[in-house]
């Protein structure tokens, strides 16, 4: 998977590469080439040789693992921890009193307000994602839906909707909905 699909490399992952690297340093400080290091650990050479490159100018600390790609993130674990004691309040005691809904825009602007500092859309999902919540959609249906309505809308209306092609006139048949039939 590449990493503009959502992969990438997760902390147990750093975890283990930074252990292949250190075990490579034994293996260099064993006298062995780049090229068998390469064989016994399983790794392209050109990671080895690397790998030996950097040993070699810093020793096993230079193949310590340097943490996730990127920038640092925009709020602390402390300011995060902050937040999710106040979204956990819910978005009624923020002032939202139309719906009890978290948006990320609801988000980005209790950020601003609780940290004085202005984030994205991007980074309150990357903060959401990092506290573990995750997208989610309302279980319950409102309570002023009129069922009988919806029921006989979508038996006579959309069937008409259905039906018609670009541009014509409703309740006109396109010729793929009628070869559906």
């Amino acid at each position: 998977m590449r990493y503009g699909d959502g992969g990438g490399v997760d902390q147990a992952e750093r975890v283990r590469r930074e252990q292949v690297r250190r075990r490579a340093a034994v293996l260099f400080a064993q006298g062995r080439s780049a090229v068998e290091v390469a064989g016994l650990l399983e790794v392209s050479t050109k990671s080895a040789y690397q790998w030996r490159r950097a040993w070699a100018a810093g020793g096993v600390e230079a193949l310590a693992s340097r943490g996730p790609a990127g920038p640092d993130p925009k709020l602390s674990d402390a300011q995060l921890a902050r937040l999710k004691t106040r979204l956990e309040l819910g978005p009624a005691a923020a002032g939202y009193r139309e719906d009890q809904r978290w948006t990320l825009a609801r988000i980005v602007a209790l950020i601003a307000t609780m940290f004085h500092v202005r984030v994205g859309i991007t980074t309150a999902w990357e903060a959401m994602r990092r506290l573990g919540y995750s997208p989610q959609l309302p279980i319950h249906r409102a309570i002023e839906r009129d069922e009988p309505a919806i029921a006989h809308w979508r038996r006579y209306q959309w069937p008409a909707v259905e039906e018609s092609p670009p541009g014509g006139p409703p309740g006109s048949v396109s010729p793929t909905s009628a070869a559906r039939r």
